[in-house]
């Protein structure tokens, strides 16, 4: 099956980029090794053009490409700290260091396998990508909602799209935020210098919404709660950065920390609102902060009264 998309370029998302660019930066849609590989197709107000036409305001762009090769996934026994299961879906609480699905280097050991032994259906594709519904980074613990067949995915997806699922993320952060509420609103677009990280951007790219509330302050960290409008690829990461105050132990977006060098990650997904397939009603799934964030939170807290010693 080859993936389409038709798409009409508007005055917001228009950064005078050539269009291989626009298809990478601002839709995601494809990476720009994806852009060859898989051999995008594009037509602009129905006419075939090269890659390097400039994108304008009001085009309306038809892409098609070719899918990815279908990769054999291996079921695996891996254990998985399940909150919720029916027929139709599973919620878990992911561990950190989990992959959700499997990727270069990366073939095993993920959530997709563990699900695939779970399902006894023998193979999945990543065509398809049966039970993934949505992801979460390697090192981001906590809560993630996978499906057991394909309707449930296209149910549990469309909410995903449309931005009906909320979604509250923890955090300690390096520094303490001048305001104890508030909106961040950019523009993420893939990092020119690191093409394996992203940026935030006024221009270009893809819109981006966080909500942050502060939990706990001390002196140079702070608790606080993120809940993303949208979901782009590292986007709570990329938006405390812009801030100033980067994610403690963030490999990419900060730096090794003075009082907690060793730190990990200190992200977690604490809970998501959705509707699950054959229910009217939205539920809440969360689960409790790991033990790396209380680690974290005691010594602080020691530090804190030494201090004030």
């Amino acid at each position: 099956m080859m993936p389409c998309v038709t798409h009409t370029v508007t005055e917001q998302n228009c950064p005078d980029l050539r269009l291989d660019r626009y298809v990478s930066e601002n839709l995601g849609l494809l990476s720009r090794s994806q852009i060859k590989s898989r051999k995008l197709n594009a037509k602009i107000n129905g006419k075939n053009v090269k890659l390097s036409r400039i994108v304008k305001t009001y085009d309306i762009l038809d892409l098609s490409w070719e899918d990815s090769p279908p990769v054999t996934l291996i079921p695996q026994d891996i254990p998985l700290d399940i909150i919720y299961e029916d027929k139709r879906c599973a919620v878990i609480n992911k561990a950190q260091g989990m992959v959700v699905h499997p990727g270069a280097g990366n073939r095993q050991g993920t959530l997709a396998n563990a699900l695939c032994y779970k399902m006894q259906s023998g193979k999945l594709t990543e065509s398809i990508r049966p039970g993934i519904v949505h992801r979460l980074d390697k090192d981001t613990s906590g809560v993630i909602i996978t499906s057991f067949d394909d309707e449930a995915n296209a149910f549990l997806s469309d909410q995903f799209k449309a931005r009906k699922v909320k979604k509250i993320y923890a955090a300690i952060i390096c520094g303490t935020l001048n305001e104890n509420t508030g909106k961040i609103e950019t523009f993420i677009t893939r990092n020119a210098k690191d093409r394996k990280s992203f940026t935030v951007s006024f221009e270009k790219g893809r819109k981006a919404v966080t909500f942050y509330k502060t939990i706990k302050t001390w002196k140079n960290y702070s608790l606080v709660l993120l809940r993303p409008k949208t979901g782009r690829t590292h986007q709570l990461r990329v938006h405390t950065k812009y801030l100033g105050f980067p994610i403690l132990g963030d490999p990419v977006y900060g730096s090794i920390d003075r009082l907690f060098p060793d730190a990990s990650l200190m992200l977690h997904s604490k809970s998501l609102e959705i509707i699950l397939p054959g229910k009217k009603e939205a539920q809440v799934f969360s689960v409790p902060l790991p033990q790396r964030f209380y680690d974290v939170m005691e010594k602080l807290n020691k530090t804190s009264r030494g201090a004030n010693g």
